[in-house]
């Protein structure tokens, strides 16, 4: 026997720690491939991750949106109509009611997208007589006036036309794309919701028999929680494209019903979505004048106070119940990782780990002996 391999020697009573250790330097082969693997396969899982990112989110917009649609439906049961009749009202409603808007509104815009192009030289015209124009003219300088030109340049040649409608293509194919996804989320959402009982079941019995009962019980509680919410959240929005639709048609402001539904979309976005579309709706009344773009700045500012301190917390504080500090925190993070998706879910989420929090972890450190 060599030094060597007596210096490789562990006895039988050494820690497992040692003994591993001991294998692992005189196998280096053995275990940089297994390494290298493991590396390999951990990439390959990243890659799949992220091509399967799309459909990730199809499946959590689909499963939110059966939340959503769960109070809807256990609304109509209690009125004694069966849930699978309820569902088909539920979505039979909610088809008539986007094609209606669809039928209402892309006419509409196509319309006045072509009355836009064709009115162009007379809109940079009548806005180079306005106050607005009169201002910038006198904060920035004859550089108004070049950049004017060159803007109505641009757009007026046909060559540069042919861009913006190869643009305009993309934004079309982008518009086909986000529909076929809208359509795969309905699927799917109605898949969820005319199953929903059963994988609230299926879900339960994955826990122990002797917490099943507890666990049946968070569910229950937290689905409602997302549910409400999600209803809560549509419920606000439509309040928002009301009074757009409303402040429009009384200020004459350009484009009334296409901002109201541009309202109802944005709105959806929690805590920002009002600022965003207040901060738009704004600029764009500025091309009807300061008067009016002054006036729904000031309306509509107020009734975004009213929103936050009387509507939203009357509506979502029957649904869920967060402090605004965690709800701050967990829309800035949500939004942060996930984007959109992240900033929609971001609030039911912290509810449901505040409330596993409330009733798994704060009883179980309560229910240990003071040392």
């Amino acid at each position: 026997m060599t030094d060597h391999e007596t210096d490789t020697i562990v006895p039988e009573n050494a820690p497992a720690e040692v003994r591993t250790t001991s294998t692992t330097l005189n196998r280096p082969f053995t275990s940089g491939f297994i390494l290298t693997l493991g590396g390999l396969v951990a990439i390959a899982a990243g890659a799949a991750f992220s091509h399967l990112s799309t459909v990730l989110i199809y499946v959590a917009f689909a499963l939110f949106a059966a939340l959503g649609l769960d109070p809807v439906v256990r609304w109509l049961e209690k009125r004694d109509v069966r849930r699978p009749w309820g569902i088909v009202i539920v979505y039979v409603s909610f088809a008539l009611i986007v094609v209606g808007v669809m039928l209402l509104i892309v006419p509409t815009v196509i319309d006045q997208t072509s009355q836009i192009i064709a009115d162009l030289p007379k809109t940079m015209h009548a806005f180079e007589q306005s106050s607005v124009y009169v201002w910038l003219h006198d904060m920035i300088g004859t550089e108004m006036s070049t950049l004017i030109q060159q803007v109505t340049s641009f757009l007026t040649q046909p060559t540069h036309i042919a861009t913006i409608g190869k643009g305009l293509f993309q934004v079309g194919m982008t518009i086909v794309s986000t529909l076929s996804g809208v359509i795969i989320v309905l699927v799917l959402s109605l898949y969820f919701l005319a199953s929903l009982p059963a994988i609230k079941v299926g879900f339960n019995r994955l826990a122990p028999a002797r917490n099943r009962v507890r666990l049946a019980s968070m569910t229950e509680q937290i689905t409602d929680s997302v549910g409400g919410y999600l209803m809560g959240m549509v419920a606000l929005a439509f309040c928002n494209s009301v009074v757009a639709f409303v402040l429009h048609l009384v200020l004459q402001l350009p484009f009334p019903m296409l901002m109201a539904v541009t309202a109802f979309c944005i709105t959806l976005i929690p805590l920002v979505g009002s600022v965003m579309y207040w901060g738009l709706a704004t600029t764009l009344a500025l091309f009807s004048g300061w008067l009016p773009a002054l006036t729904f700045a000031a309306i509509y500012f107020a009734y975004m106070q009213l929103e936050a301190y009387v509507l939203t917390p009357k509506v979502m504080n029957r649904a869920i119940s967060v402090p605004g500090a965690l709800v701050v925190i967990g829309a800035l993070v949500g939004g942060t990782l996930l984007g959109l998706l992240g900033a929609l879910i971001a609030i039911p989420v912290t509810a449901s780990i505040l409330l596993i929090v409330k009733q798994v972890v704060i009883p179980k450190q309560d229910a240990k002996l003071a040392v």
